[in-house]
């Protein structure tokens, strides 16, 4: 693998660090009922699950899970895939939601926003770095056509 296809596939995988980062930022605030008050998508009242009003489940937050692709004759660069966080949510008292159970909890996206800007932070690093290898390799490769020449 040349040095140009592993600092692209670092960049792609910055790109996709950067989306999920954002995502997670965006609906940090976004709840939904807990599971065990009747699940995504039913009330949370004491009534039967198919009567009253349906709210939306809470957001599941992401991760990027990056590895190195070091397999067979195509070794370097680096593969990043996405994942759920786990566990997805955790309960926080809200009791003026409509979805809220009977003690007044939902569900709250189990996101750190510490964690997702260290991240965006990492990312900005990453894009930085691997954009300057880019560049040297492109000034290397116009360097050694102006001595062929």
């Amino acid at each position: 693998m040349s040095i140009f296809s592993i600092a692209t596939s670092e960049l792609s995988a910055v790109s996709l660090r950067v989306s999920v980062a954002a995502s997670n930022i965006a609906n940090v605030r976004t709840t939904g009922p807990l599971p065990a008050s009747g699940g995504s998508g039913t009330s949370a009242g004491a009534g039967s699950p198919s009567i009253g009003p349906t709210f939306p489940a809470v957001y599941v937050p992401l991760r990027v899970d990056q590895v190195d692709q070091s397999s067979g004759s195509t070794a370097g660069g680096t593969v990043a895939t996405v994942s759920t966080v786990s566990p997805s949510f955790t309960a926080q008292f809200d009791p003026s939601a409509p979805f809220a159970n009977q003690d007044g909890l939902v569900a709250a996206p189990n996101v750190d926003l510490a964690n997702e800007f260290v991240e965006l932070e990492i990312a900005k690093s990453s894009f930085i770095a691997n954009a300057k290898v880019i560049q040297a390799y492109s000034e290397t490769t116009e360097s050694l056509l102006e001595i062929t020449t």
